[in-house]
């Protein structure tokens, strides 16, 4: 099987220069040809130099009906590549991205120009969506003179769609760290961290880079009654519907809450939270350590006016 890397991204976003940097890093380039597939020609093209000292042979394919998969089985044929780099049109459905028979996606990167995502998310919101919804790592690059206010809404955005996505931002002098901090909608030092419908959506999203801001710590919130795992499971995960880009894609966002008053409530019904964050391992999380809840009290509690919430 033959590791494929999709680098994404719209027009100008800076897909060649990652891609290209990428070719030259030791840990890729070992031995074997690269097929580089072009799905549109930007302003930066590839030197011939680079390609040569990095066996890369290029492929343009500038019509999204020609990327089928019987292409692209005969482009593994001709060329036979060790590993093939996808430069993907943003402006293509991403759904409609497809694989040779022995091709398989090792990685998605998604590159994204801060400085005009307001633009993109504005007026292409699904087909962004579309675009991060499966991306490993997501880099918002050009994010000089931008304020942290915008950095943390765009990562929300983002994250509320690709929630398993690593997110970085980027100005001219590097990886920008600090953001996300300052800009929460409730008292990270109360005794009892209380979320209405915005503090919810940034809570969930900012818990998983920064499980140390809320270990230990208690959170109060109005949510809905799921059980995976029916009455015997010993866990609810209560949360919230969110629409992540349009009305007909919609997420549940909740994380589990360990209660032994679990028959005491309906699927579905509405609930007050108020519960300890803990950090360890759990059923649902596979090998890996995240976030559970254990349940201090629950009560019942009226269905909010506004059933969705949003990452705004």
């Amino acid at each position: 099987m033959k590791p494929v890397y999709v680098i994404n991204g719209f027009l100008d976003s800076g897909k060649t220069q990652f891609i290209a940097f990428t070719m030259d890093q030791q840990y890729f380039s070992i031995g074997g040809r690269t097929l580089l597939i072009l799905c549109e020609e930007g302003e930066n093209e590839y030197g011939e130099e680079l390609l040569r000292r990095n066996r890369t042979v290029v492929h343009v394919i500038d019509d999204l009906s020609l990327f089928t998969k019987d292409k692209m089985n005969e482009l593994d044929r001709k060329y036979k590549p060790e590993r093939i780099l996808v430069e993907w049109n943003g402006m293509w459905d991403f759904r409609k991205f497809c694989l040779a028979g022995n091709w398989y996606v090792e990685q998605i990167v998604t590159n994204i120009d801060a400085s005009t995502f307001k633009v993109y998310y504005s007026n292409m919101k699904s087909l962004l969506a579309e675009m991060v919804r499966k991306s490993e790592l997501i880099i918002f690059n050009r994010c000089d003179g931008l304020p942290e206010s915008d950095l943390n809404s765009f990562k929300r955005n983002v994250k509320a769609v690709a929630l398993q996505s690593d997110i970085i931002f980027e100005d001219k002098n590097g990886e920008i760290s600090s953001i996300m901090e300052d800009d929460l909608p409730y008292d990270l030092n109360a005794p009892v961290i209380r979320l209405d419908d915005r503090g919810y959506a940034m809570w969930f999203i900012d818990m998983m880079d920064h499980i140390n801001r809320y270990e230990g710590k208690t959170v109060e919130f109005i949510g809905q009654v799921m059980k995976p795992d029916g009455d015997r499971g010993g866990y609810m995960v209560p949360g919230r519907l969110a629409m992540t880009c349009c009305a007909a894609d919609m997420s549940f966002l909740g994380y589990p809450c360990v209660t032994d008053r679990l028959s005491a409530f309906r699927e579905k019904s509405w609930v007050k939270v108020k519960a300890k964050v803990a950090f360890e391992h759990f059923k649902d999380y596979g090998e890996e350590k995240g976030p559970v809840l254990y349940a201090e009290e629950i009560k019942p509690a009226q269905k909010p006016e506004q059933e969705l919430i949003s990452f705004s």
